[in-house]
């Protein structure tokens, strides 16, 4: 017989939320490690963990009052914060999309009829660095894409553009290897180790 699986710490906040947003009312924690485990399956010692992240990801509001400590969150503010963060992500995907295409163009114009150099190494790490950067958004962007089904269509598209200008990047390295081999006479992987091409770099198929 298999194990119970667990309940996963997004799914813990998730029905966290459900609590304050399906009562709107105020709780202290003490009663939060009642009710949660009670009614969403939320064990008592994992309430104010969870409770904690709410509140700094600014879901879940706090005040003192006297000696108690209240939390509440309407849906509201749920929403607003989400729409905020979307907007963020948004930006910042918005702010990578562009240096990879600056990227790429100095790329396409430093990459024929030149020897290598310091520049071309520094092009090299920008590329690596942006790169890192996108995949970072894309796993940030995927804890969203249950809730704004019209923004995840946005970045669908955003991403098949995305994914045809990376291509084109990787493409644009391949032809400098290629002038490099044949007119430097050296080996591709002295080529990837000289300018820190990853070994199994490879057009992207499916971001």
């Amino acid at each position: 017989m298999s194990k119970k699986r667990g309940v996963s710490a997004e799914e813990k906040r998730i029905r966290m939320l459900e609590i304050f947003h399906q009562s709107k009312d105020f709780f202290q924690l003490k009663e939060l490690e009642k009710i949660a485990p009670k009614e969403k399956g939320i064990t008592m010692q994992s309430v104010k963990e969870v409770v904690q992240s709410l509140v700094d990801d600014h879901l879940v509001d706090s005040e003192k009052i006297g000696t108690s400590i209240y939390f509440w969150s309407f849906p509201s503010k749920a929403k607003n914060a989400q729409k905020r963060k979307l907007q963020e992500l948004q930006n910042q995907l918005n702010d990578t999309t562009k240096k990879l295409k600056k990227t790429e163009e100095t790329i396409a114009t430093e990459s024929m009829g030149r020897e290598p150099n310091e520049e071309r190494k520094q092009i090299l790490e920008a590329l690596d660095t942006v790169t890192k950067q996108e995949i970072e958004l894309k796993k940030e962007l995927q804890k969203y894409r249950d809730n704004d089904p019209e923004y995840i269509s946005q970045i669908k598209t955003e991403t098949k553009t995305l994914k045809a200008a990376i291509n084109r990047w990787t493409e644009n390295i391949y032809i400098l290897k290629s002038y490099i081999m044949n007119n430097f006479h050296m080996e591709s992987d002295a080529i990837d180790q000289h300018f820190n091409i990853a070994p199994d770099m490879d057009y992207i198929e499916d971001l």
